[in-house]
Parts: structure tokens; C-alpha cells; sequence
């Protein structure tokens, strides 16, 4: 019997009454609390009723985005860091560090511990890349604090991260990775893509081999307000350096892209036997819901270019990788991602039966 696995990325959409009240009382109400583990609760239980075998909890409780849930409100940063732009006009931006130390506020464990609380399947749990969050560290050195010094603070936090993830009882750590595209937007020279690919590996390299399976790592062009940061960047650019990381799983959106095959090759040509790719299949930006019979046929042309051992599916980005997103529905979401399970299966069945 041939099984392909799936997954799901990551955010998905809060519940408006959630978003409505955090923006009226401040994240750190702890009257929000109820709502957070509904949130959590209910994002599971639908996935799971859409049959899927791995669950997230839709990071619910990460605020205010997937980028910055773990420095959020810490003393020595302010708001004015660096800019995303988006396709259609509007950004999101970064805090910037003001003084030393580097240190993470929230690590993404403490969100796992919930989720496993509800749960029946196994829970893959996302992290920010080391790369996004050097971002933070300004053009202009800091006086006392070296960007040598906040690289190392960086990786460890990093690492310390992934540990408690996984010793929590993560079935997969996904280091989000959307900036890498979008550094190839910003330095078409390639240099800022190889130093967040060199920056990353320090922290990955830390990790065993076994440990290493256990991790992936995402990339897409953005999605934000059904908009994206980087989607006119060729996949060229970006996936031979991707594919240096020292990962054992790729998330690697493919749904929204305009010629598939360029980039099925592309893969092909990179791939390495050790490595398990998850290809998108669904396309959180697009408002439209995929048929089953749409994810079987992209599935089978991802067939034709990753050996069937080594395929699996996944939704190009997140559904809400900011909170107060809210221009896909949650029942909007959870279609797409029944359509991405049915479809899976559909054709995990048609190459099975194949002589």
C-alpha cells in the first residue's frame, strides 16, 4: 500500500471574536485565556475531522505574527525595524533591536503543550528561521553588543528552541523560511541568501542526523492579505542554495506558481535521498477551494519529478501568519485542507495501483 504523508503548514484563521477581543484588551489579558484554548481546541478538532494525520495548532496563541511570537513585547527592541512589501501595496514590519541581550521572550513549546492536550494524532509545531530574526539587528552596530555576539545569542536561542520542541513530544519542527525568497527580491546578487543559508546551518549542524529528521524547513513567497512578497522570484534562485540546509524535510509552496514543472525540475535536479519533500498543493491565497480531484493531478505531476518515498503534500503557506488576518475564513481554511487530505489519498491509491 502506497501512503504519501501530509501536513499542514501552519497558521489558521482565529476566530473573529478572538481577533476582535485581543485588539480591545491587549494579548496579555489573562481574560483571553478561555478563548485562546477554544481557538486551540476547535482548530484541532476540525482538523483532525478533516482527516488529517499530522496537526498544528493553527498557532492560535502566536502573536502578532509567525515572524516575531517569540520576541514580541521585549524591553530592548522597538517597532521600527525592517519593512516587508507586499505585492499589493501594503507592509508589515519588524521590531529592531536597540541594546543587548538577545534573548527570546516565549519559545514555541509552550504553544505545543496545549495542543498536545487535544490531540489524537501527532502535532509538527513551527519555529522562526535564525535568518527572519536577524533581521532584528540593525545596519549599525550596537554599542557593547557586536553583531557577532547577537549571531551567537541568536543560534543559541535558536537551538534551544528546537530542543524543547522536540523533547515536548514534537513530530516535526518546521523552521519557517519565507525570507528566502524574498533575499534573493532584495539582493538579486545572491550574497544575503548564502549568509541566511550559512546562519541557518550554524544552528541546523548542531543537531544529529536522527535529530535532523525531525526537522524541516518552509519556504514560500509570502502570504499576507492574499498577497505575497516574493512571488516574481524564480524558484532558480532560491532552491539550490535551499537545499544546502542540513534538514532532513522541505515545505516547498507550489500550488500558487505559474509553471509547476520548472520547478518540479528544478527539484528533481537537487534532490538528495535523505531528503523528504512536501510539495504545496493547496494555495492559501487563492479564494477558490480545490477539488480533490485538483490536489490527485498535482500530486501525480510531483510524482513524475520525487521519487513516491520521498513525496509529500502540504499547503503552500499558512492559511494567517498574522493574526489579525483575517481575509481567508476559517471554514474557507478548513475545505482547503479536507481537499488537500482527499486528495493525497486519491492519488497515494492511483500509484499504488499502478503495475
Amino acid at each position: 500500500m502506497v501512503t504519501i504523508p501530509t501536513e499542514p503548514i501552519g497558521s489558521i484563521p482565529r476566530p473573529t471574536e478572538l481577533i476582535g477581543r485581543v485588539a480591545q484588551r491587549g494579548i496579555e489579558d489573562a481574560g483571553l485565556a478561555p478563548l485562546f484554548e477554544e481557538a486551540v481546541r476547535d482548530t484541532i478538532a476540525r482538523l483532525e475531522a478533516a482527516g488529517s494525520p499530522v496537526v498544528t495548532d493553527g498557532e492560535q496563541r502566536k502573536y502578532h505574527n509567525f515572524a516575531t511570537y517569540c520576541v514580541h513585547g521585549l524591553a530592548n527592541t522597538a517597532p521600527d525595524g525592517f519593512t516587508i512589501a507586499f505585492a499589493d501595496g501594503h507592509t508589515r514590519r519588524l521590531p529592531r533591536l536597540v541594546r543587548g541581550p538577545f534573548r527570546y521572550r516565549h519559545y514555541a513549546d509552550r504553544y505545543l503543550d496545549l495542543a498536545l492536550r487535544y490531540a489524537h494524532v501527532p502535532v509538527k509545531q513551527a519555529v522562526i528561521s535564525p535568518s527572519a530574526l536577524s533581521l532584528l539587528y540593525p545596519a549599525q552596530a550596537l554599542p557593547g553588543y557586536s553583531r557577532e555576539q547577537f549571531i551567537d545569542d541568536l543560534v543559541r536561542e535558536h537551538e534551544t528552541e528546537i530542543r524543547r520542541c522536540l523533547k515536548t513530544g514534537a513530530h516535526r519542527v518546521q523552521v519557517d523560511f519565507t525570507e528566502g525568497r524574498l533575499a534573493v527580491k532584495v539582493d538579486p546578487t545572491g550574497h544575503l541568501l548564502n549568509s541566511f543559508i550559512d546562519l541557518n546551518n550554524l544552528a541546523l549542524t548542531r543537531f544529529s542526523a536522527e535529530e535532523r529528521r525531525r526537522i524541516g524547513v518552509h519556504t514560500c513567497p509570502g502570504n499576507d492579505l492574499d498577497s505575497t512578497h516574493s512571488a516574481d522570484v524564480d524558484y532558480a534562485e532560491l532552491l539550490p542554495g535551499l537545499f544546502e540546509l542540513q534538514a532532513g524535510n522541505f515545505y516547498i509552496a507550489l500550488a500558487g506558481e505559474r509553471d509547476r514543472r520548472h520547478v518540479l525540475g528544478i527539484i528533481r535536479k537537487h534532490l538528495r535521498a535523505d531528503r523528504r519533500i512536501f510539495v504545496g498543493v493547496i494555495a492559501p491565497s487563492d479564494p477558490r477551494i480545490e477539488t480533490p480531484e485538483e490536489v490527485r493531478e498535482r500530486v501525480l505531476e510531483a510524482s513524475e519529478y520525487i521519487p513516491v518515498e520521498q513525496l509529500g503534500t502540504t499547503d503552500d503557506c499558512g492559511f494567517a501568519p498574522f493574526f489579525d488576518n483575517s481575509a481567508t475564513s476559517r471554514d474557507t481554511a478548513f475545505a482547503k485542507i479536507r481537499a488537500r487530505v482527499r486528495g493525497t489519498a486519491m492519488a497515494a491509491d492511483l500509484i499504488g495501483a499502478r503495475p
